[in-house]
């Protein structure tokens, strides 16, 4: 994307000629720095009608126009954005983000004669984009074999063969080739195909269509498992019971370039920024309103960029008879948390509950939620009913024991947790969170220290760079008076994390323990100043920590009835 500063010193100079010129200039350098600001805060609505503003003084300066249409584009309104990008083309301006609003005004009108005599002019996308937006336009005018042409000219491309292969299967199937699109699927032609989620549910609505319905739910069983969400639930059954599946991921060109958009915008989430692919997804979901995935995609988008009222509105927009709903909803509660209107969410959970009980998943994020909001017997609760609903004792059930495990350890019910975490750890054994919470609690408890050391030390293979966990390491060291051992261990976990008050808590006491006095005091003091005071953490005593302070070690421990430093009790 090229982008041309705007000269705000340009402008300022015309204040120099007074007058209505001079108020003019100004209302534009204070409406830019404002959208400036905005786009800055990912704000995109404040951006957009800043920009505009804007734009209305400047109607020619490169950066207002782009920056408006990002602005526009990012919030889904393309009949703005339509005529400030044919001002940025009429202009022989270069911006990529206006190309592609284009590309997709030409896609949503069918002009596919004038989208082709554009990427005959331009490369305004990438080649894989421009190439595979270009195949699905010749199959918008009827001319599948340059189509098929196009998409095997991207095919050859080194690396972007994956991509140009599924559009064509997708293009085959459009078209009522179920056949040839399925041997793509399968492998048996233009060669193997990386596995995704909508082009598993392709295949099998093409073997479907096929009359191959039990491929197709053998499929489903390989890719998905047993616990399906909604979506993948009722296809399977719709298959199961014999109906014929209609294809339903493309219906025409214009959802085969909405598909690109989407599928591109995936592969950059890892790649790049979260607001430039919320222009894909934006863009997707403009060409093929009922393209879910990319809904929720934007929906997420804005979530991990802090708009969450954004992402609230989005989630929200999809419809409750789609099969996405739950995970809308799930989606919807978790922005409204983010953006701490925890009773607004919880509502939202405890309705999902009602109108969809049958649903582990459901239960489970109820389940996160209440236990982030420290209501552990609520959350405890809703994993117990995630664990009655699930069909098997599965691998992937280890997470709702060790979350409900929390919940009974703060609960103060130690043997349901401890039966928890061991029932966690059978279903994933080498878990290192789990592996390291149930070594730590033991190593609180003062029992089995042992077993918890060797927990710790699995723990600490599998991630080695996990400051609580190479804390842990370190504290059950030192419960067991290998306090040598213990100062590197601890000195490693303040590394690692040096503004935590535990770590810092726990690195002192160590210090204390080989007679590095002055660095213990030291380090108690640096965790005293890390606590939250607004909302401590309750493995954190800061009056214990003052205590230690004003006497020592030896005589808190003395006040406490803990054996003296040199002692070991093993409770195990």
């Amino acid at each position: 994307m090229t982008r041309t500063k705007l000269s705000v010193l340009a402008l300022a100079a015309a204040l120099l000629q007074g007058g209505a010129q001079a108020a003019s200039a100004d209302e534009a350098i204070g409406a830019y720095l404002a959208a400036r600001q905005a786009s800055l805060d990912n704000d995109y609505k404040a951006a957009a009608e800043y920009f505009t503003k804007a734009l209305a003084e400047d109607q020619s300066n490169p950066a207002i126009l782009e920056s408006a249409v990002v602005a526009h584009v990012s919030l889904g309104h393309f009949d703005q954005a339509i005529p400030i990008s044919r001002k940025i083309e009429d202009d022989e301006l270069l911006s990529q983000v206006a190309f592609m609003v284009l590309v997709a005004d030409e896609v949503k009108r069918g002009a596919f004669d004038d989208l082709l005599d554009r990427f005959g002019r331009d490369h305004g996308i990438g080649s894989l984009a421009d190439g595979l937006i270009a195949a699905w336009a010749q199959l918008g005018k009827g001319d599948m074999s340059a189509a098929l042409d196009r998409f095997d000219a991207v095919a050859e491309e080194q690396g972007l063969r994956s991509f140009a292969i599924y559009h064509k299967a997708l293009a085959l199937a459009s078209v009522g080739d179920f056949e040839a699109a399925e041997q793509i699927f399968a492998g048996k032609s233009d060669g193997p195909m990386q596995r995704t989620r909508r082009g598993t549910v392709a295949w099998a609505e093409i073997l479907s269509q096929l009359e191959r319905n039990d491929e197709a739910v053998a499929l489903i069983d390989d890719a998905f498992g047993a616990d399906l969400d909604p979506e993948i639930s009722q296809l399977r059954e719709m298959l199961a019971a014999d109906q014929r599946v209609p294809f339903s991921l493309i219906s025409g060109a214009g959802d085969g370039v909405a598909e690109v958009f989407y599928s591109l915008g995936r592969a950059l989430i890892s790649d790049t920024s979260e607001d430039y692919v919320l222009l894909y997804s934006r863009i997707a979901e403009y060409l093929n309103p009922e393209h879910i995935d990319s809904v929720m995609m934007t929906a997420e988008l804005f979530e991990s960029l802090g708009r969450y009222q954004l992402a609230t509105d989005t989630y929200k927009s999809v419809p409750r008879e789609h099969p996405s709903f739950t995970a809308a909803e799930m989606g919807r509660a978790e922005a409204l948390r983010r953006a701490d209107r925890t009773d607004a969410a919880v509502e939202v959970l405890e309705q999902l509950s009602e109108s969809h009980p049958e649903l582990p998943a459901v239960h489970v994020s109820a389940g996160d939620l209440y236990r982030q909001l420290e209501r552990f017997g609520d959350a405890a609760a809703a994993y117990e009913r995630a664990l009655d609903r699930y069909s098997d004792d599965a691998e992937e059930q280890w997470f709702v024991h060790y979350a409900r495990a929390i919940c009974y350890e703060r609960l103060g019910e130690w043997e349901k947790a401890e039966s928890d975490f061991r029932r966690a750890l059978e279903l994933n054994p080498e878990q290192p969170q789990v592996l390291n919470y149930l070594g730590y609690s033991l190593v609180e408890k003062q029992i089995k220290l042992d077993e918890a050391l060797g927990m710790i030390e699995r723990a600490v293979a599998k991630q080695p760079n996990s400051g609580y966990i190479v804390d842990s390491l370190g504290w059950v060291l030192y419960r067991l008076g290998r306090y040598d051992e213990a100062v590197d261990h601890m000195e490693r976990a303040a590394e690692l994390m040096p503004v935590d008050p535990v770590v810092n808590d726990h690195l002192g006491d160590v210090l204390w323990a080989v007679g590095r006095k002055n660095e213990a005091e030291f380090q108690w003091k640096r965790a005293l100043s890390f606590v939250d005071q607004e909302k401590p953490s309750p493995d954190i005593k800061p009056d214990r920590i003052r205590r230690k302070l004003e006497v020592g070690l030896d005589v808190v421990l003395e006040e406490e009835g803990a054996p003296p430093l040199e002692i070991v009790d093993d409770g195990g």
